[in-house]
């Protein structure tokens, strides 16, 4: 599956040179990839809510109804994740190696997103602890994702490939394509996916990326291509025209400041 992803991304600019600019654009890039990550995962998020949790005056156990209060955790948990993914980047554009960076920390940012939930008394500690004991299946997808013992069998195997692997590209669209094909979590998926890909980004100088919520459909049908007839090339070629949008300098795509719904 190397070959259509190295095909159709455009060259790697290489590692950074000064980190902390690099550093100050992934920050920069937070309120977009909250709003359009969550909004893709059905979440109705706003900038407002989005900023409220991260500067720490939003208090997602105080909102009123249930959907506010999981809409605001979500928000918070992806705060969280977010500042954990941010510190595994700078490691990536130090010159650690992008593969043992994701092996050592996703379920550092997989235990963020649902710090919350455990705050809450939503979930048990316990319950972050590993990865998921029982099946998980993907709404409106014919991908049937690995039982527990493939979960523990697979991950690792996939992380060796991640540190092997020469080509930032094949690290980016193939980590996250892989991820999500083993789904190793009952939830949260998706959203250390698309954190996995822009880590493994990191790691030949692409820009942080994000997905829109308005191309849902055209990713998640780019992903079943994938899982389903095995065919990565349409995956590849949706994550290469974002990134060179914005190489380009294309701006992130824009927040509305209301919501758009859920999907």
């Amino acid at each position: 599956m190397r070959g259509p992803v190295i095909e159709n991304f455009p060259k790697a600019p290489g590692v950074p040179r000064n980190i902390d600019a690099y550093m100050k654009r992934v920050d920069d890039a937070y309120i977009t990839d909250a709003y359009h990550s969550l909004s893709i995962e059905g979440y109705r998020v706003t900038r407002d809510l989005i900023k409220r949790v991260r500067t720490g005056t939003g208090n997602p156990d105080a909102n009123e109804g249930d959907r506010e209060q999981r809409n605001a955790m979500a928000a918070r948990g992806y705060w969280l994740a977010y500042q954990s993914v941010q510190g595994s980047v700078r490691r990536v554009v130090g010159g650690a190696n992008a593969g043992a960076v994701a092996g050592d920390d996703h379920r550092a940012w997989y235990r963020e997103l649902f710090a919350p939930s455990v705050t809450g008394g939503i979930l048990k500690p316990g319950d972050l602890a590993s990865y998921r004991n029982g099946p998980v299946y993907i709404r409106k997808s014919m991908h049937v994702p690995l039982n527990r013992e493939g979960v523990r069998d697979t991950m690792p195997a996939l992380f060796d490939l991640l540190r092997a692997e020469a080509e930032p590209s094949v690290r980016a669209v193939l980590g996250h394509f892989i991820f999500v094909y083993i789904h190793p979590y009952m939830d949260g998926n998706g959203r250390v996916g698309r954190f996995l890909m822009n880590v493994m980004m990191a790691s030949g100088g692409y820009p942080w990326t994000v997905i829109p919520v308005e191309n849902r459909t055209a990713y998640m049908h780019a992903l079943e291509k994938a899982s389903v007839g095995e065919d990565l090339a349409p995956f590849a070629d949706f994550v290469a025209g974002l990134v060179e949008k914005r190489m380009a300098g294309e701006p992130l795509p824009p927040v509305p400041k209301g919501n758009t719904g859920r999907f």
